[in-house]
């Protein structure tokens, strides 16, 4: 991740380089673990739903299809 933002002026096209400020690095972290937490979450129930499937014996398009999924 970069730590230079560039802040540019639609009128007068100046680009202005700087780092970023405690506070917008503070939340970029936020973000990133928010983010890492909901892939994580993800993943696991992706898990356990092909664990389950795997149980029982079935794909997910016959699972959809007993569950009245489309």
């Amino acid at each position: 991740m970069s730590n230079l933002i560039q802040e540019i002026n639609c009128l007068t096209g100046e680009v202005i380089e700087r780092e970023h400020t405690a506070e917008e690095l503070e939340e970029l972290q936020k973000v990133n673990a928010s983010a890492q937490a909901e892939l994580q979450a993800k993943e696991e129930a992706k898990e356990k739903r092909e664990a389950l499937l795997s149980r029982l014996g079935i794909t997910e398009d016959e699972a959809r299809l007993l569950l009245g999924g489309n």
